[in-house]
């Protein structure tokens, strides 16, 4: 019979993902890394945020910070409820559909370019943007928001909840300050980009087209950032 089992051939989502019975192992470990940081957000105080957060001016010379706000929230429990909900109801889908690595792919990446989008938008050292510091996942949710709208599309189901739940989510960051509506573009643009490759690459080249994909989006965004301190000139100290 296991002889059998390993013979038999890999069950395959409509768009590549390894068909997979028990809990969405991804989505769940990020889930418990961002409420595990939060709780030490909590606990430690100050110091924890201020050695993952983001800013542009703190970012230049410590690169993991593009990733590592997303693991970040505001103390205020509505901060990280809304992401994880929003994560909860969005990456499940997604991991079966896409399958783990695209997905990782998928979440990292637009983490990072919510980060890359805020940065863009900074207007450089002489804008107080430059030094404020921002944290949480919303960049890399929209990231999901994007690709979950493409994939709804690509397999022929209704995704207006999701135009609308994304044209609400943004407008909710234009209107109320303190949100990085920046991030929130950033990781969107992100999102569509991954979404449309790994949705609708060719079956015979799916692989080729969503691993292509992938690096070239990460290099997007390095270059990007690359350019943007290339030009920023001299950077101030912000924080103490």
């Amino acid at each position: 019979m296991r002889d059998a089992a390993r013979q038999a051939p890999t069950q395959r989502t409509a768009l590549g993902g390894k068909v997979r019975g028990g809990p969405p192992v991804v989505t769940f470990t990020i889930i418990g890394l961002c409420v595990v940081s939060w709780i030490l957000q909590l606990v430690v105080g100050r110091a924890w945020t201020q050695m993952w957060w983001f800013a542009p001016v703190a970012a230049e010379g410590e690169a993991y910070r593009f990733l590592t706000s997303a693991f970040l929230h505001s103390t205020s429990p509505v901060h990280i409820l809304f992401n994880m909900y929003a994560l909860w109801v969005t990456g499940p889908f997604l991991e079966q559909m896409l399958g783990r690595w695209r997905f990782v792919a998928l979440y990292v990446l637009s983490a990072i370019g919510g980060s890359v989008g805020y940065l863009l938008l900074a207007g450089g050292p002489l804008n107080p943007m430059w030094c404020q510091a921002v944290v949480g996942a919303s960049g890399a949710v929209f990231g999901l928001f994007g690709a979950i709208l493409l994939v709804l599309r690509r397999t022929g189901r209704n995704a207006m909840q999701i135009i609308v739940l994304i044209g609400i989510n943004f407008a909710i960051g234009l209107y109320f300050p303190g949100i990085a509506w920046q991030a929130h573009l950033g990781g969107l643009v992100v999102g569509l980009a991954l979404g449309a490759a790994y949705a609708y690459a060719p079956k015979d080249r799916r692989v080729i087209v969503s691993g292509a994909a992938t690096i070239v989006v990460a290099a997007v965004l390095a270059v990007a950032a690359w350019i943007t301190y290339a030009n920023a000139g001299p950077v101030s100290i912000c924080f103490a």
